[in-house]
């Protein structure tokens, strides 16, 4: 049995799970908001874990997985300071919940994991180069090239979001005009608060957003609504983040040549209103031979992809496939 922990910036899960043949069950789930500070968050992880164990009369997990986001340094199991995390500062969360359960644990960022995830039980199974794409709250990646998880010489490879796109636009990871500016749920909303005030000081009518103060408090899940009702603005407005969406994956596809994305997030719940603009821009920018041999997929683990990532992480630390 292993054990998996997903850290987010709002919650946490601790689960158990299982592996059988090519499937993965999850026995047991907890869900609770992040704790304050890291220490308190190891402290729950830990107390959550021995009643899980206890509950289910095991001694401790054969491994545990954690996934977080990034920055992160996997091979020491040392979180770095992740923007969505403030305090999390040079934690050693790996050797601490070993020595505290006496279970193998492996750290990996949540893109990473979630290409894992995907690649040994999603969309990706069978696939030798693929690129799974987080596009929730940021904007990240994580590489499975020739057959093995790919992270680069400081387990920094896969950061498309720091990729800037243009000069102006909405900021994400530190820079306007970013991917993760335009790719990712906090940066569609800064983008449609933008057009929104556009349309209002023209003296045109928002439906759903009918005043400023409206528009400040917009999110990306708001559009989507409008989206799916047909609004003209909402539909422009992901015409105008698949364009970028499509900009971000020539660049990978002319570096990287995978034969599938799969992403997540925002392009999982509205690829619909993404893929026209998308797939126009990344066969204009693209060398034709790479784009053709593409496939982009939403994720196929859905909801589940954080919990799946987590405990996949515990698999291939196992099988010695993290970081080899």
């Amino acid at each position: 049995m292993i054990a998996g922990i997903d850290i987010g910036g709002t919650k946490c899960a601790v689960l158990l799970g299982e592996q059988r043949l090519d499937d993965l069950t999850i026995i047991e789930r907890v869900e609770f908001p992040t704790p304050s500070t890291p220490q308190l968050a190891i402290g729950a992880f830990i107390e959550t874990l021995r009643e899980l164990c206890h509950k289910h009369h095991i001694s401790a997990p054969d491994a545990i997985g954690i996934s977080c986001g990034g920055p992160l340094d996997s091979r020491r199991g040392i979180i770095l300071s992740p923007p969505n995390l403030i305090g999390w500062d040079e934690v050693h969360i790996t050797d601490e919940i070993t020595a505290a359960l006496g279970a193998p644990t492996y750290l990996c960022n949540d893109a990473d994991a979630g290409a894992l995830a995907e690649w040994t039980f999603g969309a990706g199974r069978g696939c030798e180069h693929m690129v799974f794409i987080t596009f929730g709250t940021g904007l990240g990646a994580g590489l499975i090239l020739g057959g093995r998880l790919h992270t680069g010489a400081s387990n920094f490879a896969g950061e498309i979001g720091h990729i800037r796109l243009d000069r102006h636009g909405p900021v994400g990871y530190g820079k306007s005009g970013s991917a993760e500016g335009f790719c990712s749920g906090n940066g569609i909303a800064q983008l449609t608060r933008t057009r929104v005030l556009e349309q209002l000081q023209s003296g045109k009518q928002v439906a759903w957003a009918t005043t400023a103060a409206d528009a400040e408090r917009i999110t990306a899940k708001d559009v989507g609504l409008a989206a799916a009702s047909g609004d003209r603005l909402a539909l422009d407005i992901f015409a105008e983040v698949g364009e970028q969406f499509g900009r971000t994956l020539a660049i990978l596809v002319d570096v990287l040549n995978p034969e599938l994305v799969v992403a997540g997030g925002v392009y999982m719940r509205a690829h619909q209103f993404i893929d026209d603009a998308m797939w126009a821009t990344l066969r204009r920018e693209a060398l034709p031979g790479a784009a053709d041999a593409l496939r982009v997929l939403p994720s196929a683990l859905g909801e589940r992809i954080g919990d799946y990532a987590a405990l996949t992480v515990a698999i291939n630390g196992l099988n010695h496939r993290v970081n080899q």
